[in-house]
């Protein structure tokens, strides 16, 4: 039963009486409870992340997907000194919330407040720092052969996968060396198979998952022939390997199905029902304390116990606020306001794929988030979602091309620094053409900085064959995409931001530009600002703040290209002003701003160039308008930089006012002289 949506989220926290969550401040609170009380805490914890995040929002349908198991590795191991490493984090918040941080919640994700993610920053128990996906695995056996270094064999390891990680490359190489070091290794490997990423996930390995058996006959045999050996002192280290490859073979005979993980000689459990708490908490029990690697298979549901998300995960992966008895979004984009960036790339890139027949959609499991979904839906067999699996994505593109077909591969910009040798090596070291679309470029917000796009100016710009774009709005992404699957274009990255943009008549008839021409979008006689991207909508109010209250005259030029620079404008540039201020949503070491300043120096023009830009920190978390004005990178931070910049000229000018006074008195003092010398 829930409260109506009129009701605060404070105000329905205080009517709400939590028997049990109340009184947990962290495990050993849990630990207290009684295995048959277990069930009342998780629909407890259930109703308290439905709620809080209704009206604060974030990953809701995966945290309800994992809290009986998230309950149930509490109440077993000894966190923190036992390590449970969570993989992504969307399925972490009942983990925070058991650990101490259920009053300070409702901050998740806000400026100032708690992380979305696993920080270890934030708490001891998180053992590991996440945000980037598939990385548990490889962790956690790090820290356990650590442990084992270390003489600490009380110590137990956990990694839990879910949310489509295990499609990663990343968790295959960890799951190799698991095997490969099997007899240094205790390590427990959790899948919490929802079968779901952000999108339902598609694959080999997902379609694994979901036929994957464990044979009842099996489980019972097995358990026979166990205490039959353990019984006869039959069982121990020396004799494990057999053991292993007996109830492989076992198993294989009963249910004709080889074991991907078992034939990795990593012991295998499963499938177990994910929402059963008790049940968990007898298999981890019985489980833990086994030697060498084994691996818990566990059926969950994304959405657990909320019907609209159990029904439509995807939408309910991060909704926004919500009601929470309606089960409706409060929240959505006017048709009277800019659209989304995202929205614009979806339907440009339908138009474009109409009339071209070699273009082709590539995405590592972001089809909705990144709205190519859209040409999906109208051309199927040209669309492909590959898993989160970025470098494969980027590969899998440049195969494409080398036979002709022009791949738009959306990677938001973070997740495309994991596929970083893929363009050099695969894409711009044999000038394929594929456009790759950095999607979520800048400081994207509540996610943090496990997810802003703002290296990629930097990383990119230094690969040879490499055309990088940036919009400004909407018309000039659809005349970028336009520009990119024109012949022979070769590698091409556009970089664009989360969010809306500035034009909402956007439809506009797309036109060819030329690469590496920047516009002069004012004129002026003092300064010259320099923009890339959405930063030049910031500067535009910047600067007709600054020419209203001071009088001075400031050239705006959208440089739109970062590679190749447009050398025509940038010389004119040298030529006229002695001041130019650079701005970039991008880090300000090897990015936009850099790449002004070589060609100055290159080109011997004196000028004095202040670049704004992300400094060398990792920005928090918070909303973009918050971190741009902590930045100084909104209209404000930007105004108060061109009055610092002016400055100096200022003074410099009313000194050489006083000079020329003085100078003229000088000349009018000799005059005098002179004349009263004549009069004599």
């Amino acid at each position: 039963m829930y409260y109506f949506c009129a009701q605060s989220s404070s105000q329905k926290m205080e009517n709400k009486n939590f028997k049990y969550i109340s009184r947990i401040d962290s495990p050993k609170d849990l630990k207290v409870l009684k295995k048959e009380e277990l069930n009342s805490v998780c629909q407890e914890l259930r109703t308290f992340i439905i709620e809080e995040v209704s009206q604060h929002p974030g990953h809701l349908a995966s945290s309800l997907g994992a809290i009986e198991l998230t309950v149930a590795l509490h109440y077993v191991f000894n966190a923190p000194y036992d390590r449970i490493v969570w993989d992504v984090g969307h399925q972490a918040y009942a983990h925070k919330i058991l650990t101490g941080r259920r009053t300070k919640f409702r901050t998740n994700r806000e400026f100032k407040g708690i992380s979305g993610f696993p920080s270890p920053k934030e708490s001891e128990y998180d053992a590991f720092g996440v945000g980037h996906a598939s990385t548990s695995i490889s962790a956690s056996l790090g820290m356990d052969i650590a442990s084992k270094l270390k003489h600490e064999t009380d110590r137990h390891i956990v990694a839990v996968i879910g949310d489509g990680s295990l499609t990663g490359g990343l968790a295959f190489e960890g799951l190799n060396n698991v095997s490969m070091s099997k007899n240094i290794n205790d390590l427990l490997i959790i899948v919490n198979d929802n079968q779901m990423a952000i999108d339902p996930l598609k694959g080999g390995i997902t379609e694994y998952l979901i036929d994957i058996t464990t044979s009842q006959t099996y489980n019972r045999i097995r358990y026979r022939i166990y205490k039959m050996l353990k019984g006869l002192n039959l069982i121990d280290e020396s004799k494990k390997d057999n053991i292993i490859r007996f109830n492989n073979a076992l198993k294989a005979a009963l249910t004709r199905q080889h074991n991907l993980f078992e034939g990795l000689n990593i012991r295998y459990f499963g499938p177990v029902d994910g929402h059963d708490v008790n049940e968990l908490v007898r298999i981890l029990t019985e489980i833990k304390d086994y030697k060498g690697p084994k691996i818990l298979h566990c059926l969950t549901k994304k959405g657990k116990g909320y019907e609209p998300a159990e029904k439509a995960v995807t939408e309910w992966h991060s909704p926004g606020k919500f009601c929470v008895e309606k089960g409706e979004k409060t929240t959505s984009n006017s048709v009277s306001e800019p659209p989304l960036f995202q929205h614009v790339f979806g339907e440009t890139l339908l138009e474009l794929a109409k009339n071209n027949e070699r273009i082709v959609g590539v995405s590592p499991a972001m089809l909705s988030g990144c709205s190519m979904n859209i040409m999906q839906k109208e051309f199927p067999d040209r669309v492909f979602d590959v898993g989160i699996a970025e470098g494969h994505a980027v590969t899998f593109s440049a195969g494409m091309a080398k036979e002709g077909l022009i791949p738009f591969c959306n990677i938001y910009s973070t997740f495309c620094q994991r596929a970083y040798d893929n363009v050099i090596h695969d894409v711009a070291l044999q000038n394929l053409q594929v456009v790759i679309c950095l999607d979520r470029a800048g400081l994207v917000g509540a996610d943090g900085p496990t997810h802003h796009g703002v290296f990629d100016l930097a990383y990119m710009r230094c690969i040879p064959n490499v055309i990088i774009g940036a919009p400004r709005n909407e018309i000039e992404l659809r005349n970028l995409m336009f520009t990119a699957q024109q012949p022979d274009m070769g590698p091409f990255v556009i970089r664009y931001p989360r969010g809306a943009g500035s034009i909402v008549d956007w439809r506009k008839p797309m036109q060819l530009l030329e690469v590496g021409k920047g516009e002069c979008l004012k004129q002026g006689e003092d300064l010259a600002v320099l923009t890339i991207g959405t930063m030049a909508i910031k500067a535009e109010k910047a600067i007709e703040k600054v020419e209203n209250e001071y009088h001075l005259s400031i050239a705006h030029y959208d440089m739109r290209f970062l590679k190749p620079l447009d050398e025509n404008i940038l010389h004119e540039i040298g030529q006229k002003f002695s001041h130019v201020l650079t701005i970039e949503d991008g880090v300000l070491q090897g990015g936009f701003g850099s790449a002004v300043l070589e060609f100055f120096a290159d080109h011997d023009y004196s000028v004095q160039v202040k670049r704004l830009g992300i400094p060398d920190n990792f920005i928090e978390q918070g909303s973009p308008d918050d971190l741009y004005a902590m930045l100084g990178l909104d209209a404000e931070g930007i105004t108060e930089s061109i009055k610092e910049l002016m400055q100096p000229n200022n003074k410099e000018n009313i000194s050489n006012k006083i000079k020329i006074s003085a100078n003229n008195i000088q000349k009018n003092k000799s005059s005098f002289i002179n004349r009263i010398f004549k009069g004599l």
